[in-house]
């Protein structure tokens, strides 16, 4: 079968105080495997950031406190091949490095997917998965403005932590955001361009068909005037 990869990516920040919220409610990840060359990691490589049974009722501070928080650059991990830096052993090579062949990584599986979108842009994220899918959804896709992300109240201080936390994942939202907008664009003066050599067949076609339709008359006329000449000559 042939498959195609697809991801949406969403702005960090906002991402990142919607994973905190519905971690507050309850949510967990525990199913999750995070399987890498074979093997989920060791407790001692993957700690967890909460006792007992769920995380619900964090406060946004102890969840930026938890060094071990997986929410930190999720986008970025998640996109990239973590086998490149000794999966989740910490030891495997210097944080610096690490950080550095991560982002590529990421940045290189996104580029090279099928489609990608961005939450913030839905109407466009519509726009390119119908040209490159060649397909039409049956109701156009809706921009909310809403969510418990843009409900929650920060300061400067605040937003500024978070970003500091996901700096790979604002590293490569931007990049994300520039290529997104590149193939947009490219995708719109595509399209301008195929309407224009359609309409310019159409008009070629339409001119080709008046001509097969009056032949006749256009003799006539040609007939007339020829003899309208002759006797002008004559007088």
């Amino acid at each position: 079968r042939n498959f195609y990869y697809i991801t949406m990516l969403r702005d960090p920040v906002s991402r990142y105080l919607s994973e905190w919220k519905h971690v507050q409610r309850g949510a967990t990840w525990k199913t999750s495997l995070h399987m890498c060359d074979g093997r989920s990691p060791t407790p001692d490589e993957l700690p967890t950031c909460y006792e007992g049974d769920d995380w619900s009722g964090v406060s946004l501070q102890e969840f930026m406190d938890c060094s071990y928080n997986l929410a930190n650059n999720r986008q970025v991990r998640m996109l990239a091949d973590l086998s490149l830096v000794g999966c989740y052993n910490l030891t495997f090579m210097n944080e610096s490095e690490r950080n550095m062949i991560l982002l590529q990584s990421a940045k290189n599986n996104l580029k090279n997917m099928a489609f990608f979108g961005l939450t913030e842009f839905q109407r466009k994220t519509q726009y390119l998965f119908e040209r490159t899918f060649n397909l039409k959804f049956i109701s156009p896709f809706t921009q909310f403005n809403v969510t418990r992300a843009s409900n929650v109240d920060i300061g400067e201080d605040v937003r500024q932590r978070i970003e500091e936390l996901n700096f790979l994942d604002v590293q490569l939202y931007e990049y994300a955001k520039d290529l997104f907008l590149q193939r947009f664009q490219y995708s719109k003066q595509e399209e301008h361009q195929k309407n224009r050599l359609k309409r310019r067949e159409e008009r070629r076609l339409l001119r080709e068909q008046r001509a097969h339709q009056f032949p006749r008359e256009d003799a006539a006329e040609v007939a007339v005037t020829e003899d309208y000449n002759s006797q002008v000559a004559r007088w």
